[in-house]
């Protein structure tokens, strides 16, 4: 059976160092933890699960510090797991699973598995924000990691997409300036940055609120041909953003429909353009793409559309596929003046986020009566 070595890096994570190695133990042969500063007790967790504990020096460069720790492993296939994530006891399971049948695959094994990350939540716990990484990568040549920030290993060879998720579940935010600051020094020593660093550089502009700044880099990014799709759809997105804080609603919404032209239109691109027209009181333009938001949605379900990488979607809204499409048709035909078609779309909300305030303070308002206007619920 194919050996797999967990590789972590970390620093000052007593916090919930302990949570994450419980959840994925189990799987493993070996665990490396590189250490890059911690003065609390997060060495000392450490232990409790392994004797390979490395020191490195931290230098503003999370690629670096990564392949270290694979340096370090001798596993067959490198995992790598931050210390906020878990591994659910169902995605422990289902890998346990791959691991037996990579025994018998032989020659035929994957190179690279491509797991689901859930990093935001609703009130019920259920994921609505996700994207597939590359978790788990047959050790050899090509598994390098590239970028200071925001590291990633490129797919390569055989891929294939494992329905494990693993679950970043964070109890305290870290210095919010810091990959802003990295990209800034890189930059700053004449660095040139790939077309996947100039993207994740205009996301950090664009939550410092930096928009100017970030409406530069996003048009340099468009333009690169290395660029993903995923990632070009998104920048059209946060373009628009930008643009939308600058009061430029007209360009914003030409950066929106420009996003259309990268591919099969995505829920979440179709549910911006709703809003520009909701947000405007054009609702049955609104209504149009919501609608299609909610088409593709429910199509998506049966399958992923993939990039030219292999990854999937890139970044996924849940809401965008089924809950925030309701929600918006039923505020559409409510405005409108058919009550009857708002309140079933609040209905179908609810199947999707049935504790979701928005949706039951719907129904309290269509309970009450009220004839649409009459109060500011929805």
């Amino acid at each position: 059976m194919p050996t797999w070595s967990l590789c972590m890096i970390v620093k000052n994570e007593e916090a919930v160092l302990e949570r994450c190695l419980n959840s994925v133990k189990d799987l493993m042969d070996e665990i490396i933890i590189v250490d890059t500063g911690s003065c609390d007790r997060t060495k000392e967790i450490a232990g409790k699960f392994t004797d390979r504990i490395y020191e490195f020096a931290w230098r503003d460069d999370f690629a670096a510090a990564r392949n270290f720790s694979f340096s370090r492993a001798t596993g067959d296939y490198l995992m790598w797991l931050d210390a906020d994530d878990v591994l659910p006891e169902s995605s422990l399971r289902l890998l346990q699973r791959e691991k037996e049948d990579m025994a018998k695959d032989g020659a035929q094994r994957a190179d690279v598995l491509l797991l689901p990350y859930q990093t935001a939540f609703d009130e019920t716990g259920n994921p609505v924000f996700s994207y597939e990484r590359e978790r788990i990568i047959r050790r050899g040549p090509e598994c390098v990691w590239v970028g200071a920030v925001h590291e990633v290993i490129v797919p390569f060879g055989r891929i294939r997409h494992v329905a494990a998720p693993v679950r970043h579940e964070k109890k305290e935010n870290r210095d919010p300036d810091r990959n802003l600051r990295i990209y800034e020094k890189l930059l700053a020593e004449n660095r040139t940055l790939d077309a996947r660093q100039l993207y994740y550089y205009g996301r950090e502009l664009y939550f410092h609120e930096k928009y100017e700044k970030a409406e530069e880099i996003f048009c340099r990014f468009l333009k690169r041909p290395d660029a993903w799709a995923v990632n070009r759809i998104e920048a059209a997105r946060l373009l628009s953003y930008c643009r939308y804080r600058e009061g430029r609603e007209e360009e914003a919404l030409e950066a929106l429909f420009y996003g259309l032209s990268f591919g099969v239109p995505r829920p979440e691109l179709c549910c911006d353009i709703g809003k520009h027209f909701l947000d405007r009181k054009k609702y049955q333009a609104a209504i149009f793409w919501y609608e299609t938001a909610l088409e593709i949605g429910e199509k998506r379900k049966s399958g992923g559309h993939r990039d030219e990488t292999g990854m999937e979607e890139g970044f996924v809204e849940q809401d965008c596929r089924g809950f925030l499409p309701c929600i918006q048709l039923c505020v559409c035909y409510d405005r409108l003046g058919e009550r009857r078609r708002a309140e079933e779309y609040n209905e179908r909300a609810g199947r999707y986020r049935p504790q979701s305030p928005y949706y039951l303070e719907n129904r309290r308002y269509f309970a009450a009566g009220k004839k649409p206007g009459e109060d500011g619920s929805l």
